[in-house]
């Protein structure tokens, strides 16, 4: 039976204090191992449990870990990214809400295997609850000596410091992030360097999604190969992952499953399918982010490689499901609408292009669009991929190429009607 590892305590009452925690068998992977196991081991283990990052990246975690420099002059810090603000994306909040401590547990542990003194955890500025809840998690865990001067009476300090950030979505960009947190403007950094050479303030800096440094402490107690075979091993694509089903569905939320599981699985299974009376027309497998699929595709696997091989993404995990109700002309607008407002402004391409999108998009749902409009729309798409900065320009891109390309019959039946075919509905 597949373990729930991240999501086991979301049905204890209470489970945020740390004494209900601790009840569940808390903190016990930290005491066996933490200043006792040594770090070269702990890495060796993460990179044989093939971690794909949580975060959307899908980079292995135990590779990034071994990218640190060794025996270097600056300290080593440790930033967690809790900047949630993908639009179908809600696991982070849930798990920092419903169970901190593990997050705090796993800062620990990966501070000692990394050899960090310091961990940041940067947290979306609009999710108040699971900030109150880290932030009391780590204040817990302090009082009993978990946190701070000597750690379960090991000579290795550790302090976890939280930082909100402001609602800007561009600071869920991992150098965009560090920038916020040195308190500059939250804008991409070019690299090289990257992070692990040259992150926060300037020293070696791992960042990990908060899915990822919660499942550390299950993987270092049971074996690197334990978590890898809960997965998809030929694809080093290891464990679960929590994913998030939001959108036309009988049972929208949250469900921890194996790495490997089909979209229509996930979906018609475990979500409980469409509502009545419709049909499902195209899933977002993994955050908006992520170009949409047709009903052709719903049998491919969740896996970060599986998706690349039809044009999308794994993501996030956060799959939006549309349905026969739903106008995907519109759909694709207010997501436009979403990037544009996003948008840093610190790249050309990124700046006019996802405002050009977003008008073009409208004109197109409005009833006032040409063919021509079509056309330059999949143009601006296209021409904004691999030309910004950071991801975010792609991002903004690749879902409006996938609907265009998806459902350019629906863009077409807009311009020969001259208005929505679903405003009649």
């Amino acid at each position: 039976m597949t373990p729930r590892i991240v999501t086991k305590n979301f049905d204890v009452d209470r489970a945020w204090e740390i004494g209900v925690y601790e009840s569940a068998g808390g903190y016990g992977a930290a005491k066996k191992i933490f200043g006792q196991v040594p770090p070269e081991k702990l890495i060796d283990e993460m990179k044989a449990a093939n971690l794909r990052g949580r975060g959307g990246a899908g980079f292995p975690a135990g590779v990034k870990w071994g990218f640190l420099p060794k025996d270097g002059a600056k300290p080593i810090y440790l930033v967690v990214n809790a900047d949630e603000g993908e639009p179908g994306t809600f696991k982070d909040r849930s798990l920092m809400e419903l169970d901190p401590h593990l997050l705090v547990e796993g800062c620990l542990l990966t501070c000692w295997a990394i050899k960090a003194h310091t961990a940041y955890i940067y947290i979306r500025g609009e999710l108040k609850r699971a900030w109150e809840r880290v932030q009391g998690a780590i204040d817990q865990a302090r009082a009993k000596g978990y946190v701070g001067g000597r750690p379960f009476g090991q000579e290795w300090s550790v302090e976890i410091h939280t930082h909100r950030g402001a609602g800007a979505y561009i600071c869920g960009e991992e150098t965009a992030l560090l920038n916020s947190l040195e308190g500059r403007r939250g804008e991409p950094r070019l690299k090289p360097p990257f992070p692990a050479i040259s992150g926060a303030f300037g020293a070696p800096t791992i960042i990990n999604n908060v899915e990822t440094i919660m499942v550390v402490p299950w993987i270092l107690e049971n074996g690197g190969k334990a978590f890898d075979a809960l997965g998809v091993p030929e694809q080093k694509d290891g464990g679960v992952r929590v994913y998030g089903v939001s959108g036309m569905v009988k049972n929208p939320g949250l469900f921890e499953l194996p790495v490997g599981i089909t979209l229509r699985d996930l979906v018609f299974n475990h979500a409980g399918g469409p509502l009545d009376g419709r049909t499902i027309t195209g899933i977002i497998p993994g955050g908006s982010s992520c170009p949409v699929l047709v009903p052709s595709e719903f049998d491919i696997r969740m896996t970060v490689d599986s998706l690349k091989t039809v044009g999308s993404m794994l993501g996030t995990c956060g799959a939006i499901v549309l349905d026969d109700s739903i106008c995907p002309v519109a759909a694709a607008e207010n997501l436009m609408s979403f990037y544009h407002h996003e948008s840093c402004g610190q790249c050309t391409p990124c700046r006019e292009g996802t405002g050009w999108m977003e008008k073009l998009v409208h004109k197109i749902e409005s009833g006032a669009g040409t063919t021509n409009d079509v056309e330059t729309l999949a143009s601006v798409a296209n021409n904004i991929m691999g030309n910004t900065i950071c991801a975010f320009g792609d991002g903004a891109a690749m879902p409006m190429v996938g609907f265009v390309k998806k459902f350019r019959a629906d863009f077409d039946r807009h311009v020969l009607l001259k208005r929505c075919p679903w405003e009649a509905r």
